[in-house]
């Protein structure tokens, strides 16, 4: 992370009610140290339209709604917050803990927020199946503010989230400083962020006695101060759908190696649906899944100051359709796999997948990852039909033995080597990175370029930043619809029918391929187009 995010960060936690310390070793998940100013830096785009100064047009609504549960879920009204430029909202403040199943519907002129923690439900243990607890449904358009760094969202083991937006009306989660336009383009880490606690099988347990991928394998939510607790055995549970949600802002530092993410998902199950997520400046990574079996589906990454994708503690990952883009001078990898090297034979073994992503890396690389792509501590990984923009960094550093391993091994739950297909690379001159154990030879190696339709020469043509061009258009892709279903050491790696079959490399096949357009907002970093929800540093008038 830029030195000087975590300067402010730091002062920052100064404030914080308490100190709150992390889980596990320093390298599963820890923040990101960048700061090197980049000379020549990338050129910044410029949002189009550009807006026109309005006149407020938000009144504020009259009064907060009853949403049910009694007199324990009840919102609190904390009067009203202004913003010069948009208008003037009520404020309704979500209790602490919300234990019957509620819903918050979109009122004209009113916004909820998080005066600290918000728990959803009680947490239901890590062996319990059946119905949910708890269910916290939000309505499309609705707007949720974190008051402070110490405001965060947790959704309980054995509990639900159904924050189901729509192409027109996202649901946002963002900052008070965002919410009275207080923000710039710089603005990050305000707010805690979103996390979703299940009972999928993990790693790295909490308990040294526990084995992992057992329901006695548990851990403590990176950064919490009282119990957050997540892991167990089961694969399938579902904690609920996210779709077409922006997460603004987010990551607060609440110690030197405990920050939370724009979306944390730990040990969720594949019943979980997570798609059309943007996470917009997070002072760390932008997505961060510990253990479980989950599966993302169109998620965007703009500004995020750690990495952007970061998989620990043995999770069998599935992503398909991103963007991602770094702002100028910050940031991370653009992914890091892991699990605590001294663990690196737990199972199970990670086994991530990663199709039809673009990855645009604005700054120099400068901490310790060393590369857009650090994969570390035994990780399986796999990244197919995808472009990698990284002219100033190597692209792709492998670490420790295990992780370089080629040979299968069913019963340690040892899928092989690191797997690319018809991957683009624009990397600087030195494009690969040696790791404890595996040289930088061995590393291009596992690469491949020039065969599996894999280079390390290409040179973008996409339009408009993450749009195929007339070279990513002509490149074949590879058919991850073979990956659905798959199972290996008696693991479903791969949802049944996870993966779309696709004729194109790349995020985005060309400029009729509108699926980013509406949910999302805008940024000099990252233009989506019109008929979206405005700029990042604004807020939606309806």
């Amino acid at each position: 992370m830029a030195a000087f995010a975590r300067v402010r960060m730091v002062m920052l936690s100064g404030v914080a009610l308490s100190i709150l310390t992390a889980c596990g070793a320093d390298n599963v998940a820890s923040p990101g140290q960048g700061g090197t100013i980049i000379i020549n830096p990338p050129a910044t785009p410029t949002p189009s339209p550009t807006p026109t100064p309005t006149s407020p047009s938000v009144t504020p609504a009259a009064g907060c709604p009853t949403i049910g549960g009694g007199a324990a879920n009840a919102l609190t009204d904390s009067g009203t917050i202004a913003n010069p430029s948009v208008g003037t909202f009520r404020v309704c403040t979500l209790p602490t803990r919300i234990t019957s199943s509620l819903t918050l519907p979109k009122i004209a002129g009113l916004v909820y927020r998080m005066n600290g923690r918000v728990d959803v439900g009680n947490d239901q243990g890590p062996s319990t199946t059946g119905t949910s607890n708890v269910i916290l449904t939000i309505e499309p358009g609705v707007i949720v503010y974190g008051e402070s760094g110490a405001s965060w969202l947790n959704v309980n083991r054995g509990n639900q989230i159904q924050a189901v937006g729509t192409a027109t009306r996202p649901i946002i989660f963002t900052s008070r400083d965002n919410v009275q336009g207080l923000n710039t383009e710089n603005s990050s880490g305000q707010w805690g962020g979103v996390v979703l606690s299940g009972r999928g099988p993990i790693t790295d347990c909490g308990s040294p006695t526990a084995t992992p991928g057992t329901v006695a394998c548990e851990r403590q939510t990176e950064g919490a101060a009282d119990p957050a607790l997540y892991g167990g055995e089961n694969r399938t549970e579902s904690s609920g759908r996210m779709s077409y949600v922006q997460i603004r802002f987010s990551g607060y530092n609440l110690s030197p190696a405990s920050e939370l993410q724009s979306l944390t998902l730990q040990g969720v199950g594949s019943g979980t649906q997570i798609d059309h997520i943007q996470s917009y400046n997070s002072s760390d990574d932008a997505i961060e899944l510990f253990g479980g079996r989950a599966h993302v589906k169109y998620f965007i990454s703009v500004g995020a100051e750690d990495d952007n994708l970061d998989t620990d503690t043995g999770t069998k990952a599935n992503f398909q359709y991103g963007i991602v883009v770094q702002r100028a001078e910050i940031g991370d990898s653009m992914s890091e796999a892991d699990t605590d090297n001294d663990r690196d034979g737990n199972t199970p073994r990670q086994n991530t997948r990663v199709s039809n992503f673009v990855f645009i890396q604005n700054s120099n690389n400068s901490s310790s990852n060393q590369a857009s792509f650090m994969l570390r501590g035994g990780t399986d990984y796999s990244i197919y039909n995808s472009v990698v923009v990284s002219p100033n960094n190597p692209c792709l550093r492998v670490s420790r033995a295990q992780t370089a391993s080629g040979t299968q091994d069913e019963p340690n739950d040892e899928f092989g080597a690191p797997i690319f297909r018809s991957v683009l690379m624009q990397c600087a001159a030195t494009k690969y990175v040696a790791g404890t154990g595996v040289t930088a030879t061995e590393v291009q190696a596992i690469f491949g370029s020039g065969s599996n339709g894999n280079n390390d020469a290409y040179t973008p043509t996409l339009t408009n930043l993450f749009i195929n061009g007339a070279t990513e258009s002509a490149a074949t892709p590879f058919n991850v619809t073979t990956l659905n279903g798959q199972e290996f050491n008696g693991n479903e790696l791969t949802r049944a029918g996870f993966f779309d079959a696709v004729t194109y490399i790349g995020a985005v096949k060309d400029a009729t391929d509108t699926w980013y357009q509406g949910w999302t907002c805008n940024s000099g970093t990252a233009n989506f187009g019109t008929g979206n929800s405005g700029l990042c540093t604004s807020l939606p008038t309806t």
